[in-house]
């Protein structure tokens, strides 16, 4: 039983006597060799590899290219949209108080700005550490964009003041509650 698999090949018919010593040889071949890759062989390997790394880091630096563009391209969005929409006669005597990020905030408007506010007319959005009151429709394209930059957005209401029940039942000014 210490036939090499060659034997047994030659024994069953299954290789002839040339193919044998044809593989013996290639193998003979292969061991003196040493494995089989010449120093060219391997440079340029090396060459090949260094330049599918190379490409596949230009690859990455132009994907991150990209992804800043665009981040500047919807900011530069964002605030035209905000500079071109903003409500400008802010000037007031309310306080009106919001939340920033955990933080109590103050802007002054008018009673006008603060009913439209209160009814989803108006959003408040940052822009340039600042705050500005922009309409709903707006607002709902800013957040298309970047949700981050909407500070104060009320849903605005389904029922408008023409459906309204008790519009006309006047609210008296020294109701307290």
């Amino acid at each position: 039983m210490s036939n090499s698999l060659h034997d047994q090949l030659l024994k069953a018919g299954l290789v002839d006597k040339k193919k044998a010593q044809a593989s013996k040889k290639q193998k003979h071949k292969q061991r003196t060799q040493g494995k089989g890759i010449t120093e060219a062989e391997q440079a340029k390997l090396d060459a090949q590899k260094a330049r599918e790394e190379k490409a596949a880091r230009d690859r990455e630096l132009n994907r991150q290219r990209k992804e800043d563009a665009d981040r500047k391209a919807i900011k530069a969005q964002i605030r035209q949209l905000i500079e071109m929409n903003r409500i400008s006669n802010r000037d007031g005597e309310v306080a009106y108080n919001f939340t920033d990020q955990r933080k109590i905030k103050r802007i002054y408007i008018t009673d006008a700005l603060v009913d439209q506010l209160s009814r989803g007319h108006l959003a408040i959005v940052s822009l340039n550490e600042q705050y500005e009151l922009v309409p709903t429709k707006v607002a709902d394209k800013i957040r298309q964009r970047d949700e981050s930059v909407i500070v104060q957005y009320i849903e605005p209401s389904a029922q408008d003041d023409e459906d309204d029940p008790y519009a006309e039942y006047k609210i008296p000014d020294d109701l307290m509650w």
